[in-house]
């Protein structure tokens, strides 16, 4: 009979090679390739480590277990064809598959553990990220006796408006992108939206009309003061910018308020500052912009009114404000409010006097603009096909697969779409070409027919769930799978149009050009950083946050990550293109929030 400590040693040697065996498919190498033995021996001794490190601290193995098999699946949804490309046999490619899987579970599993072990020690958290007053002792009437009284002050006054001081440091780093792209960058999406300030096209919802109200105030400001259109434009670019900074300041202001220590508070805000397409998208006039503003503004409003307990009349006034941003930003944002409201008014049963009103207020606001006021100014709304682009994209996948349909099944998709092209167009990761052959069809009897649209796929559905879901995760895998690259904030300048609007840099030259297309790609290029353009990291974080919080027990924080959830989720139910890093744009700006939350000690 195996002692204890042998049985241990099996099992890490076993757990090493499967998952030797999975990160050699992952990475593409051939079995005889010497990194294969140093990835073996890499993951031997981290599971040893791990495994004595268990052995002191009580971390919840069911919920790591859980998390990691969540993670496998999502990995392997995507990547999972490469590793039997070669094999033609059902049964080995079973086996290979299983073999992969377990080799994938153990790595996340043990990794999930060791990052729990430090994420969930919270006196080891309560030393690394608090302030101890006594490390801020000054001597000779408050001044360092080792700093000249300049250093001194300076250093006091950050002390004392962190906020004013993130909110500067990103205007600062972001000022030379406004330069260069003066007025600001716009893409076709943006001069539509131009072109109904203008008044030159009806209103639309399709881009939403309260963000086109908004540019249009301010490029009316702009234009009065200036009597030219570019410098109008570049008022309402500047006030995007501070938006989005602004609400960097109270983020850091909120963590400042929890004594976060000030070494954490420079990392976060050179985060915002210096990694580029921050500073591009500052300047790029889309909805997604202020829409992530807005959410991060309101998750830390909640962090404020519930974790802390902190209710004033400031943070109530930005908790109303961004949540009838959400709501009105993007189209989206309603759903997800909608959906996140239940959850809300149960986190704050506590505090109902003071916050139901103001979700109610929130609620009415959205209602009454969207419906009556919409109605009122004849806003048109978007088309019912811009809602089910995954479902649409399913049937197109079923029909380019050559699958056997019915005469009446045919029929009713012909009634709306003509098949002739419908192979050349089918995009599996963009539903654009297929909804525009619905718009040039007849959308109006798909509109007309939901319900006998709807039983049709769902009959699809059951008769052949592996284009379904094929396509479903072709449709969405850039918001989860971790290894998608998507070149983000590539845009530049204006878009061609004749309306008087053009790009007119203040500053350039090709350093200034050769820097900026550097910068973009080193994301692409430099390991580790490059996680930081990835949407899909972005998505593990927040689910790895949200286990965090499980497993310390601080349930009264997963309301902090309601707002991104919701919109997450409702994201994977209706995206027309499968990446599309502006979408979850709000994901990437709220990334050092959900981790800060997460390891907040309690009652800070």
């Amino acid at each position: 009979m195996l002692k204890k400590t042998e049985r241990t040693l099996l099992l890490h040697l076993l757990q090493s090679f499967l998952t030797t065996w999975a990160l050699m498919k992952a990475s593409r190498m051939e079995p005889g390739n010497i990194l294969t033995f140093v990835f073996f021996l890499l993951a031997f001794f981290f599971y040893r480590h791990v495994n004595r490190r268990m052995a002191l601290l009580e971390i919840s193995n069911r919920l790591s277990l859980a998390a990691a098999v969540l993670f496998t699946i999502l990995y392997m949804a995507v990547d999972y064809p490469h590793y039997i490309e070669l094999l033609t046999s059902n049964l080995y490619r079973l086996i290979v598959l299983a073999v992969i899987f377990a080799g994938f579970v153990s790595l996340f599993y043990n990794l999930l553990l060791f990052l729990f072990s430090y994420t969930c020690n919270k006196e080891l958290l309560e030393k690394s990220l608090l302030t101890r007053y006594q490390n801020m002792a000054y001597t000779h009437n408050g001044k360092h006796p080792k700093r000249s009284a300049c250093i001194s002050a300076l250093v006091n006054y950050g002390r004392n408006h962190t906020a004013l001081c993130a909110f500067l440091a990103c205007m600062l780093c972001w000022l030379p992108y406004y330069l260069y792209q003066y007025p600001g960058i716009m893409t076709p999406d943006s001069i539509n939206q131009f072109e109904q300030v203008l008044g030159l096209v009806p209103y639309s919802n399709h881009h939403p009309w309260v963000h086109t109200l908004v540019f249009g105030f301010f490029y009316r400001l702009g234009y009065a003061l200036t009597g030219d259109m570019v410098s109008a434009v570049s008022v309402y670019t500047f006030f995007q910018m501070c938006l989005l900074a602004g609400g960097i300041g109270y983020f850091i202001s909120t963590l400042r308020a929890h004594r976060i220590r000030p070494f954490v508070l420079f990392l976060i805000t050179g985060f915002y500052a210096l990694i580029p397409y921050h500073a591009v998208f500052s300047v790029t006039i889309w909805k997604d912009i202020p829409f992530a503003a807005a959410v991060l503004l309101f998750g830390c409003s909640i962090l404020r009114l519930s974790v802390r307990g902190n209710v004033n009349a400031g943070n109530l006034f930005v908790f109303t404000i961004s949540g009838v941003m959400i709501c009105l930003f993007r189209s989206n944002g309603w759903y997800a409010f909608l959906f996140a409201l239940p959850f809300l008014l149960f986190g704050f049963r506590k505090k109902a006097k003071v916050i139901y009103p103001l979700l109610l207020l929130i609620l009415c606001c959205a209602a009454i603009v969207k419906y009556p006021v919409m109605r009122a100014f004849h806003v048109t709304q978007p088309d019912f096909i811009e809602s089910v682009c995954i479902p649409m994209q399913q049937i197109t996948a079923v029909i380019c697969n050559d699958r056997p349909l019915t005469e009446e099944e045919t029929a009713l998709i012909e009634e709306v779409v003509d098949l002739t092209y419908i192979h050349e167009l089918y995009n599996p990761g963009f539903a654009d070409n297929i909804k525009e052959l619905v718009r040039a069809g007849n959308q109006d009897y798909l509109v007309a027919h939901k319900k006998e649209f709807f039983r049709l796929w769902l009959d699809l559905g059951l008769r052949y769930p592996g284009d379904y879901l094929t396509a479903y995760v072709n449709q969405t895998y850039g918001y989860w799978y971790p290894d998608s690259f998507y070149l983000v904030a590539e845009a530049e300048g204006v878009s061609a149009t004749e309306l008087g609007v053009s790009h007119r840099p203040l500053i350039g030259g090709p350093l200034v050009v050769k820097g900026k297309e550097i910068a973009i790609k080193l994301g692409s290029m430099v390991p580790i950083y490059g996680t930081l353009w990835s949407m899909g990291v972005a998505c593990w974080v927040l689910l790895f946050c949200i286990c965090v919080v499980i497993i310390r027990g601080e349930y009264y924080k997963l309301i902090c990550y309601l707002p991104s959830i919701a919109l997450l989720l409702t994201v994977l139910i209706a995206t027309p293109v499968s990446t599309e890093f502006r979408y979850v744009y709000f994901m990437v700006v709220c990334l050092p929030f959900y981790l800060i939350t997460a390891m907040l000690p309690e009652g800070k």
